[in-house]
């Protein structure tokens, strides 16, 4: 992969808007965007490597950085389900204020670079426009057109104007009912995206292998294991034409949506003590160029229920819910998220900054990003959009959508 002058620096950059992946090679420092990293473009090298060797490659297969170290998950192992819990129980407000006690003193690891944290990213300028939803408020679907207005396109005949229950639901499924976590940047919850049934076919998708060209492939832990952006788990990047229902449905969702805009499909699997800390899902400007423009919607289907207070939380640091507290959605099995980490224009929203709260119990989660413009899948080898335009159109009629793919 090209490296642009830019993005090699000699030091750090800890307040840098973007997180960036800090390796140590000499007396340099490689700094790249950790969606660089992840990006499935990234990855088609170290795939091939990974068959090759039939290991997981430099890095996991993102981007080639550094392999978590064997005593590492031993000891990641061994914590007990209490230590989590701890963690877990930890204020926000005690974490913010810890980090700015050390922050008087920058503490600094052997080479000299500012220790990583997830409080690296700066706080927005304090005229920035937040807006919660209100305790008890009623929303209706005139609230979301309204908070929806300078972003992606969104079916909004597909719910009812009052309850924002879906009007035509598929056979057989409770109906979709949408929900506004937050107005401005929106924020909205969809519950029964998935039915039951629906989750526990995406889950099996990860006992497939892309040995047979139309399978996952699997990449292990550490996505970011030398990044301010700490993600540990492990993501099976799938198929267009294994998805067809998850495709169908954020098409109608999004106003019959071309699928040529979404990024590869990716089943993500955080298991008892790992996380995603704080990170943007939107690209650096210098990537915009490249492949589909900016990612404008992120849609996250759980596809596990996680009982209140065993982590796996989707939070977002600068968002506040109708009480004050730092506002989060917890997996329900079936329930989706979707919110925008840029505006339709492709300008990208920091106010998304958001994380994967540590987990208790198993999370699972299917992905994807919506982007701008068509995009060019690289990841599993053989995937296309074009392959899976009949399976999906099939999928449509099934549920009942008129518009086809």
């Amino acid at each position: 992969m090209k490296v642009s002058n830019s993005a090699v620096v000699i030091g750090a950059a800890a307040s840098a808007l973007w997180p960036r992946c800090d390796g140590v090679a000499s007396a340099f420092v490689v700094q790249l965007h950790p969606q660089l990293l992840s990006s499935p473009s990234c990855l088609t090298a170290n795939a091939k490597k990974t068959k090759k060797s039939g290991g997981s490659g430099s890095g996991g297969g993102f981007g080639g950085g550094g392999s978590s170290a064997p005593s590492k998950k031993k000891s990641a192992k061994k914590r007990k389900r209490s230590d989590m819990e701890s963690l877990l129980a930890t204020s926000q407000e005690e974490k913010i204020s810890k980090a700015a006690e050390a922050n008087a003193e920058p503490q600094l690891d052997r080479f000299g670079l500012p220790i990583a944290t997830e409080f690296v990213f700066p706080p927005l300028p304090s005229n920035t426009e937040l807006i919660a939803v209100q305790e008890d408020e009623t929303i209706t679907m005139a609230d979301i057109r309204t908070a929806m207005k300078d972003h992606v396109q969104f079916n909004f005949d597909m719910f009812d104007d009052e309850d924002c229950v879906e009007k035509n639901p598929a056979r057989g499924a409770s109906p979709m009912k949408l929900r506004l976590l937050h107005r401005s940047p929106p924020v909205l919850a969809i519950d029964n995206f998935f039915t039951d049934e629906e989750c526990d076919e995406y889950v099996g998708l990860s006992s497939q292998d892309d040995t047979s060209g139309d399978g996952a492939l699997k990449v292990d832990s550490k996505t970011f294991s030398m990044s301010l952006a700490t993600r540990t788990s492990t993501t099976w990047f799938l198929t267009y034409r294994q998805v067809p229902t998850l495709l169908a449905k954020a098409s109608h969702l999004l106003a019959d949506l071309p699928i040529d805009r979404v990024e590869e499909p990716q089943l993500v699997r955080y298991k008892t003590g790992e996380q995603f800390t704080y990170h943007y899902d939107a690209l650096p400007d210098e990537e915009l160029d490249r492949n589909g423009g900016q990612r404008v919607a992120t849609l996250l289907v759980y596809l596990r229920t996680i009982e209140e207070g065993r982590g796996g939380a989707t939070e977002f640091r600068d968002l506040r819910d109708g009480s004050g507290n730092t506002l989060s959605m917890r997996p329900t099995k079936g329930s989706a998220l979707l919110f925008f980490p840029a505006f339709g224009d492709g300008r990208a929203d920091d106010r998304t900054l958001h994380k994967g709260e540590i987990a208790v119990d198993e999370k699972m989660i299917s992905q994807i990003w919506v982007h701008q413009a068509k995009y060019t899948a690289a990841v599993p080898e053989g995937t296309s959009h074009l392959l899976a335009q009949d399976a999906v159109a099939e999928k449509r009629k099934e549920l009942g959508y008129d518009a086809i793919v």
